[in-house]
C-alpha cells in the first residue's frame, strides 16, 4: 500500500495498480530530461500547468521506477489509464503534489 508520507501514490496503468514514487535518484533523472539546473527549477516546470505528452511520459516512468519498476518510458507511452490523456495528467499531477506537498493542510 502507498505510503503518501514517503511521497509515494496508486495508480492504475495499463491495467495495472501500481505504486509511483519520485526518489532522489528519479528527480536527478528528471531534472537531466528537462534540462533542470536544481529540484527549484524542476518543481517550476512541473507548476507551468503545461505538460506536454512527452513530460507526462517521463515523470509517470521515472516515478513507476522509482518505486522499483524495470520499464522504459516508451512502455510507458503506449499503456492506456482511464481518462485517457486527462488521467495521465491527474496521475502526474498527484505525484508532484505527493513529492513536493509541504505537508500543510490547505
Amino acid at each position: 500500500m502507498p505510503n503518501r508520507h514517503r511521497g509515494e501514490i496508486a495508480a492504475e496503468l495499463g491495467g495495472q495498480q501500481r505504486t509511483l514514487v519520485l526518489t532522489l535518484g528519479a528527480l536527478a533523472e528528471l531534472e537531466s530530461a528537462f534540462g533542470a539546473d536544481d529540484l527549484v527549477a524542476l518543481a517550476e516546470r512541473f507548476g507551468s500547468g503545461r505538460p506536454s505528452a512527452r513530460d507526462l511520459t517521463r515523470i509517470i516512468a521515472a516515478g513507476l521506477r522509482g518505486a522499483g519498476e524495470a520499464i522504459t518510458d516508451d512502455e510507458v507511452a503506449v499503456m492506456t489509464v482511464d481518462g485517457g490523456v486527462a488521467g495521465f495528467v491527474k496521475i502526474a499531477a498527484d505525484l508532484i503534489a505527493a513529492t513536493f506537498d509541504d505537508g500543510v493542510a490547505r
